[in-house]
C-alpha cells in the first residue's frame, strides 16, 4: 500500500494535510465555538440540573455529579470536533481539492493519517480547554495525570475522527453526514457511561455499554483524571487495549476505503 511513495514521502504528505487541517480550523472561529461551547453548555445545564439528586458510583474521589460528568463532556467535545473535522472531506471533494490529492504520487494512507492526526490534535486541544474547569468542581489531578489525560484524549480523538472519516468518505452531502452522525455517534456517547454508570442500568443497556468501544476510552480518561482512585470496570489494561484496538481498526478501515476504486468523483 506504500508503492507510490517512500516512508519519508508518506509522512511529508501526512504533515502537509495535517498542517492544512489545523490552520483551516483556527481560521474558522465558529468551529471552535461550536465544538467547545455545546459540550460546555451540556455540562453546566445537565450537571447543575441533576445536582445532588444523583450520586455516581466511584467512591470518594468523585465529589459530585459535575465532577463525574466532566470526562463525559470532554468526550462529547472530542466527538463534535471529529464530526467537524471530517465534514471537510465532503467540502474538499466538492471544491476539487481531494481529486488533486488523490492524483498526487503519494500513498493513500498518508491522506488518512494527515486527516486523522489533524482531527485528533484539534480534539485534544479543545478537550484540554474544557478540562481546565475541573478544579472548580474538585477535579485537580497531578501533573502526571494531566499528561496521561492528553494522551488518552488524543487516542480517543483519533478513533472518533477515523469513525467519522469512514462515513464522510462515502457520503455525498453535509446534511446526510450530519444525519448519520447524529444517529450513530450521539447514542454511542450516551451509552459510553458519560451520563450514568453501567451499574444500576437495565441489563441490555449494560451489554451495549460493554460492547461500545467508546466506553473504554471514557473509563480510561476518568481513571487517569482521578489518578487511579477510580478504576475502569475491567481494569486499566483492558480499557487501554480496547481503545488502541479501536483506533487501529478505524485507521485501517479508513485507509481501505480510500484505496477502493469508486465510480463517482472522489
Amino acid at each position: 500500500m506504500m508503492r507510490r511513495g517512500s516512508v519519508r514521502g508518506f509522512w511529508l504528505a501526512s504533515w502537509t494535510l495535517y498542517a492544512r487541517e489545523v490552520t483551516r480550523f483556527f481560521r474558522q472561529p465558529s468551529r471552535v465555538v461550536g465544538a467547545l461551547g455545546t459540550p460546555l453548555l451540556f455540562w453546566v445545564l445537565i450537571g447543575s440540573g441533576v445536582g445532588d439528586t444523583f450520586r455516581p458510583a466511584g467512591g470518594p474521589a468523585v465529589a459530585n455529579y459535575l465532577a463525574y460528568f466532566l470526562p463525559g463532556a470532554v468526550v462529547l467535545t472530542l466527538l463534535f470536533t471529529a464530526i467537524f473535522s471530517t465534514i471537510s472531506i465532503i467540502e474538499d471533494r466538492r471544491e476539487g481539492f481531494m481529486q488533486a490529492v488523490l492524483a498526487a504520487p503519494v500513498s493513500r494512507g498518508s491522506i488518512v493519517m494527515g486527516k486523522l492526526l489533524g482531527g485528533a490534535t484539534l480534539a485534544t486541544i479543545q478537550g484540554f480547554l474544557l478540562l481546565l474547569v475541573g478544579p472548580a468542581v474538585g477535579l485537580s489531578p497531578p501533573l502526571g495525570a494531566w499528561l496521561a489525560a492528553l494522551a488518552v484524549m488524543f487516542l480517543v480523538g483519533f478513533s472518533l475522527t477515523g469513525f467519522g472519516f469512514c462515513f464522510a468518505w462515502r457520503t455525498e452531502s453535509v446534511q446526510g453526514f450530519h444525519a448519520v452522525m447524529n444517529l450513530l455517534m450521539m447514542p454511542m456517547w450516551i451509552l459510553s457511561g458519560a451520563l450514568f454508570p453501567a451499574a444500576g442500568a437495565a441489563a441490555w443497556v449494560r451489554v451495549v455499554m460493554g460492547l461500545n468501544p467508546l466506553s473504554y476510552g471514557l473509563d480510561l480518561l476518568r481513571a487517569v483524571l482521578h489518578a487511579g482512585t477510580v478504576q475502569p470496570p475491567g481494569g486499566m489494561a483492558l480499557a487501554l487495549g480496547v481503545s488502541i484496538l479501536f483506533a487501529a481498526v478505524m485507521f485501517v478501515m479508513s485507509w481501505s476505503l480510500v484505496c477502493k476504486p469508486t465510480t463517482r468523483p472522489a
